[in-house]
Parts: structure tokens; sequence; C-alpha cells
């Protein structure tokens, strides 16, 4: 499959298909959003916004959480606000989530069985990481969209000026519920 895209990507720039997605590294619109990796979300959350190529900062990964205060996601924020002139930060649950109910000892599991070694988890846990929490999923969609909200407003080092504000989209009608 790699190679079929490695494909489509040498016909993309031959035909010079990139021309009509030209933009600048800043967003138009000043906002910056928080969401998850999920499929169903890669064309139905900005077909939904009413977004385009160039208006947004879209920080993707697993769940669309903050898992920890200095974590790569808090970081891209902290950058999209200081060095791209971001105002406003959405943060996108949806429902359906996988990584709700995401087990942290079913996820070791599939590891192994797929050659991880129980010496290397062990090392891991040996350095102080904490492999269950650091695993473990959310109980609640629009709990955990409030917790990441949260932590962005509080975070030490976000700009007391950004507004920061919580949603639930739905997987299939692209629907924001405002938490």
């Amino acid at each position: 499959m790699i190679d079929e895209i490695l494909k489509f990507n040498r016909d993309f720039v031959a035909s010079e298909g990139y021309r009509s997605y030209a933009t600048s590294k800043y967003p138009d619109k000043k906002i910056a959003i928080v969401t998850c990796m999920d499929t169903r979300l890669v064309e139905l959350l900005p077909a939904a916004l009413g977004i385009r190529n160039g208006d947004v900062k879209m920080i993707k990964n697993a769940g669309g959480t903050i898992t920890n205060p200095f974590d790569s996601t808090m970081r891209s924020l902290l950058v999209a606000v200081y060095e791209l002139g971001v105002e406003e930060i959405m943060v996108i649950g949806h429902t359906g989530c996988g990584v709700q109910g995401m087990n942290a000892a079913e996820m070791l599991h599939l590891m192994q069985s797929r050659g991880v070694d129980d010496e290397h988890i062990s090392l891991m846990r040996h350095c102080g990481i904490d492999l269950d929490s650091w695993l473990h999923g959310f109980d609640d969609g629009k709990e955990s969209v409030c917790e990441t909200v949260d932590l962005i407003r509080n975070h030490p080092l976000m700009a007391k000026d950004v507004r920061v504000a919580g949603y639930i989209m739905d997987s299939e009608t692209g629907a924001l519920e405002c938490i």
C-alpha cells in the first residue's frame, strides 16, 4: 500500500496538484483544533466545520486528549499560540471513539503477541513509566474533553487571552455538541 501511495504522490507532484493547496504556515482563522486521529474524521471534520487548507492548525492524536501537560500536543499548542498567531483552541472529541474504554492490560497483551518481549515492558516500568496509566483509555468522552480543555486553560505557559472550548462531534453526521 505504501508503494501505491508513493506512486500517487509522484503523479500528484508531476501534475502540479499541490497548487490549489498553497497557503502560508499561519492559520487564516487563527484557530487550533485538537482532535482524534479517527479515520472517520479525516474528511468529515473539515467538511462539517467549513474549514479548508490553511484555515486552522490541526493537531491529532489517539483520543484527541492531552495526557500530560508537557506532551507533544501541548507543545504544539504553545507553538501555535506564540509563533503562529492562534487566538482560539477547539478540543473536539467524537462519538464512538476507540480510545474510550481502551484497556491497558489488553494493549500490553497485543504488544506481546506482536513480538514486544517482557524485558522491554519491564524496562519501561523500571524506568518509571506507568504503562497501565499511559495505555489506559478514558471512560467518558465528554469528561475527557472537559479535562483536556481545563488542562489547556490552566496550563502555566498558556496565554490567558486564548479562548479554549470543548465539543463532541457525532462521527456520523458531523454535528457538534458544545460541552
